[in-house]
């Protein structure tokens, strides 16, 4: 990885872009310092705290929400607003021939999308303020209405501007911008939380945990990425063709059917739908969060159950979303090529389909074994660990797919072809 960013960064264009991407990434961090006003900081960070979801879910918002900036949403609306139209494409045929309209149609999906983003935004920043109630507010002189459309307002701002430098990174820059803007959250709780795991055994803590947590998170990072850069190679073969008196065709290539070919956006899918339940716990009775954390916080079993479930639904709809086998079926049998041993059309199809879930279900199977194990032996074991095997698998498997763009973004401009 690190010889692929150093030959990238000799590379003019592709310096610029990566440049352009972490100058963007800058800006977002600097919208993650500044306090949203009228908010008493120290009382939303110790209620934060508190509970093991608001915590974890502080983790992927880069310590926002317990600083309550601008960014104290993160991404997530986004995320679920672009979760909404892809269940709606499916289920509308208005939204689904808009989606194969081509560039014109994506745009219009696009922009329903980003709306969709503000208006979640707005009523997540109102049921965030819910749950921290009146005590999280300062008292600036004005009527406290004023000061809470305030508040409500900055949020729902800070959401659309993510949206926003997302977007721009991965227009102009390097890599997905809303993958890298979850990775740059968790990158930046690094610090503190290395300083926390070696101020703990200072303080008495056995130095067994550290090394447990290391070994563990080594082992996650080893089949994380052994898992990312599997594949299944299913062979081609195209027939010979005369045209003219040229022969075409007659090579014999493959269709690289990856294990998990959805990445980390199933992980991201879920931890946004579980975000629901929390923000609706906003309008609840204090006791009765405290009761619906102690069920479903973040190390809890039905949280993991839940968890891993919803692993499993986004994993085979992404899938089915980004692979069908019925356009490769019919895209082979119009360029001549053919699976050996398969008749083509519906028969190649029927094929491709049970490999592909065969193959997600294992790439379910080991994203939701992931996501859920580590945490939860970690809980009945007592030993805790800054990072759970969620955020490892996100920053893995993110790092993997920014390398692999740089790295055809290089072979593009350093491919000679036939011309020399």
């Amino acid at each position: 990885m690190f010889s692929t960013l150093r030959n990238a960064w000799k590379v003019a264009d592709i310096k610029k872009k990566m440049i352009y991407t972490l100058m963007m990434l800058f800006v977002y961090r600097i919208g993650a310092t500044v306090t949203v006003p009228g908010v008493d900081v120290v009382y939303v960070g110790n209620e934060v705290n508190k509970y093991a979801l608001g915590g974890f879910i502080d983790l992927f918002a880069g310590g926002a929400l317990s600083n309550f900036s601008l960014f104290a949403l993160g991404i997530m609306p986004y995320i679920t607003a672009s979760i909404i139209m892809n269940l709606l494409t499916m289920a509308i045929p208005a939204l689904e021939r808009m989606s194969k309209e081509g560039p014109e149609g994506r745009k219009k999906i696009a922009s329903i999308t980003r709306y969709a983003g503000v208006g979640l935004g707005l009523i997540q920043a109102i049921g965030v303020l819910a749950i921290f109630g009146d005590s999280a507010l300062l008292e600036l002189g004005t009527p406290i209405i004023i000061n809470k459309i305030t508040i409500v307002l900055c949020l729902t701002a800070g959401t659309a501007l993510i949206m926003w430098i997302g977007e721009l990174i991965t227009e102009n820059g390097v890599g997905n911008g809303i993958s890298l803007i979850i990775f740059i959250n968790i990158i930046s709780r690094l610090p503190g939380a290395a300083y926390a795991s070696v101020a703990s055994i200072f303080m008495g803590a056995p130095v067994t945990s550290l090394i447990i947590i290391l070994v563990a998170a080594l082992a996650i990072i080893t089949g994380i990425t052994f898992i990312d850069l599997g594949e299944r190679r299913i062979p081609v073969q195209y027939a010979k063709r005369v045209i003219g008196r040229k022969i075409y065709g007659g090579q014999a290539t493959h269709i690289p059917m990856k294990i998990n070919q959805s990445g980390v956006m199933p992980l991201i899918f879920a931890m946004t739908l579980l975000q629901f339940p929390t923000m609706i716990m906003g309008f609840m009775a204090p006791e009765t969060r405290a009761g619906y954390d102690a069920v479903m916080g973040a190390d809890k079993p039905l949280y993991l159950v839940v968890f891993a479930l919803l692993i499993f639904f986004f994993t085979f709809f992404y899938s089915q979303a980004t692979f069908n086998p019925v356009e490769v079926s019919k895209n082979l049998q119009q360029n001549g090529g053919f699976l050996p041993g398969i008749r083509a059309g519906k028969p190649t199809s029927d094929y491709l389909h049970k490999i592909l879930v065969r193959v997600t279900l294992f790439g379910a199977i080991f994203l939701a074994l992931v996501a859920t194990i580590p945490t939860g032996v970690g809980a009945v074991a007592g030993v805790s660990s800054p990072f759970g095997a969620t955020s490892l698998l996100i920053m893995v498997s993110v790092s993997l797919e920014t390398t692999r763009q740089l790295e055809s973004q290089m072979m593009m401009r350093h491919y000679k072809g036939f011309l020399k």
